[in-house]
């Protein structure tokens, strides 16, 4: 994928069950640990985002950074009921996440193979190839967070080394 190595160490303290991790009512993830991507409205969903990541001890920055794991992948209809990729480099770790959500025109997505979108929203670019969620939008309308968007959007040597760290320090708490 390209990018840093990232500090890891194999192995991790387990919880006994599920039930003894956190849960957030709002969280689209049943245990609780991954945000959910729309929470009503930005301002209610950056909230969310910080209310997941601060209770691990991340900061906007650190939020932003880990944000940019969406660079990678793709979500799947059947899987979490959006569909694309954020980027057209969708196996490749770099700075063309934040690229995209500053440069590209995001608009709501409402039709997906010439017929109605009827999933949950999510916004599309001009060609409808490449998507985002409300909760990656919102890093550009947050002002704490869209600074560090227009900071890693102008240098992918610092994001690079800036994301290897965080990732890093995400494994080690034991929270992947």
């Amino acid at each position: 994928m390209g990018g840093q190595k990232v500090p890891f160490t194999p192995g991790r303290v387990d919880k006994r069950s599920g039930a003894e991790c956190p849960l957030w009512e709002g969280a689209t993830h049943k245990d609780g640990r991954l945000p959910g991507a729309d929470c009503g409205s930005p301002d209610k969903t950056a909230t969310h985002l910080r209310y997941i990541f601060n209770r691990m001890g991340f900061d906007d920055k650190e939020i932003v950074l880990l944000s940019g794991a969406h660079g990678l992948g793709a979500c799947h209809t059947d899987r979490s009921g959006f569909w694309g990729p954020w980027t057209r480099a969708p196996t490749t770790i770099s700075n063309e996440y934040y690229r995209e959500l500053l440069e590209n025109t995001w608009t709501l997505k409402k039709t997906h193979k010439g017929k109605p979108w009827t999933g949950p929203m999510q916004f599309e670019d001009p060609t409808g190839e490449l998507m985002m969620l409300p909760s990656d939008i919102v890093l550009t309308q947050d002002k704490s967070f869209r600074k560090w968007v227009e900071v890693y959007a102008k240098d992918d040597a610092m994001f690079q080394k800036d994301f290897a760290a965080t990732v890093g320090k995400l494994f080690s708490l034991g929270h992947s």
